[in-house]
């Protein structure tokens, strides 16, 4: 009886590690908006469902630093769900206060930019695993609006 219930636990283990999960890639950071109160960016996120049904997401963190800070970070609440069988371009909006880009003017130096890394977390919900977070990271430079973009 122990064999078999060992054959069992070891089948199971098997099919877990060999599931297909959705797979995430963060595609292009851009200015999106200029206002009174920050600058909000927007990161592009490409998901990839391999199932045939679509998957809610339950929430997607981020956390934004600059020269070893963190910038900004917040949580987005219930974003929607990934196509089923498809790929999903999601958007991901994070919003910098003027305040912190008038401490970080040693990194914005001449060339008007800001070095940056992306730390994102996607919360799905996969039925019968439950919730499942993909972690995703960017690095790259954000480039500053010139006087030309806020007018």
């Amino acid at each position: 009886m122990a064999g078999l219930v060992d054959m069992a636990k070891e089948f199971v283990a098997e099919k877990v590690a060999n599931v297909k999960t959705p797979e995430a890639s963060v595609t292009d950071v851009d200015l999106k908006d200029v206002s009174r109160d920050g600058i909000t960016y927007n990161a592009k996120v490409s998901v990839t469902n391999p199932y045939s049904v679509p998957i809610p997401i339950c929430d997607i963190t981020y956390s934004l630093k600059s020269a070893g800070r963190e910038v900004a970070s917040g949580t987005i609440p219930d974003p929607g769900s990934l196509k089923g069988d498809d790929t999903t371009m999601l958007d991901v909006g994070v919003k910098v206060p003027h305040s912190v880009l008038v401490n970080l003017v040693r990194d914005i130096g001449a060339d008007w930019d800001i070095d940056y890394e992306l730390n994102l977390g996607l919360t799905i919900d996969l039925p019968v695993f439950g919730n499942f977070t993909i972690p995703l990271s960017s690095k790259g430079e954000i480039k500053l609006p010139t006087l030309s973009d806020l007018f």
